[in-house]
């Protein structure tokens, strides 16, 4: 098991992606502490990853709030000791043309998406620091490169990448390992939601030619995770079927 006994904290993991790196980590070994807004799909989340083995501590939180995330990672290391793991996943979007946009959404968007990644983080970091060890993976997007109406969110996905740059540089030297991955049109029920037109458009530029699955993003998650990724840091990884090649 890849990630036996280590305590990984992976954030809006009540569905999606959030809810597939959970579960790929339960199955790797890892003791989970799980978090979303979403009180009923963090405890269903919570009682589906206990029938598979995990040992789970699930939380309702807001990652805008300091005072949850505090008292998450408090309740965390009360129970297993210490945080290995961080994977900063809770994400959302208001899209609007920027002509329309409200400041409530650039601000709402911003907030989940860039500034609950410093709560987060900056919660556990010190106990990275302290055992000169850990691993923080940032779930940026292929949007970070700008979609139409998605002014809010490009920007808040880009800056997540420019955080996970300058905190890899802070804490390489403390034996930290920080990553970001950039999903790309993968089947989630945002995705679902889109017109059956625009998906099939979306097909058509993607070199796969297909969507990817949850679980193709946790496998990514996994390996960043992993001590098997121990000289892999800075990166920002994209996992889009090819739409994005450097």
């Amino acid at each position: 098991m890849r990630l036996k006994d280590k305590v990984a904290i992976v954030t809006g993991a009540g569905k999606g992606i959030g809810y597939a790196i959970a579960k790929r980590f339960g199955e790797e070994g890892a003791k989970l502490v799980i978090c979303d807004i979403d009180e009923a799909s963090i405890l269903k989340t919570a009682e589906e990853l206990k029938t598979l083995g995990a040992e789970v501590l699930a939380f309702k939180v807001d990652v805008r709030n300091r005072t949850d995330v505090d008292n998450m990672v408090k309740e965390a290391v009360d129970k297993f000791g210490t945080i290995d793991i961080l994977v900063n996943n809770a994400g959302i979007t208001r899209d609007a043309m920027f002509h329309k946009m409200k400041e409530e959404d650039w601000d709402m968007v911003l907030d989940v998406n860039l500034k609950g990644i410093f709560y987060c983080t900056q919660a556990v970091v010190n106990i990275l620091r302290e055992k000169q060890y850990g691993k923080i993976i940032n779930i940026s997007s292929a949007g970070r490169f700008g979609n139409i109406g998605q002014t809010n969110y490009s920007a808040a996905k880009e800056g997540v990448v420019g955080f996970t740059r300058a905190l890899a540089k802070e804490l390489g030297s403390k034996g930290i390992n920080v990553n970001a991955v950039a999903p790309g049109t993968i089947v989630t029920d945002m995705y679902m939601q889109i017109p059956e037109h625009i998906r099939e458009m979306m097909k058509i530029i993607t070199p796969l030619a297909r969507p990817g699955t949850p679980e193709e993003v946790a496998n990514l998650c996994l390996f960043l995770a992993s001590d098997e990724a121990s000289y892999i840091t800075g990166q920002v990884i994209h996992c889009d079927g090819g739409i994005f090649m450097p």
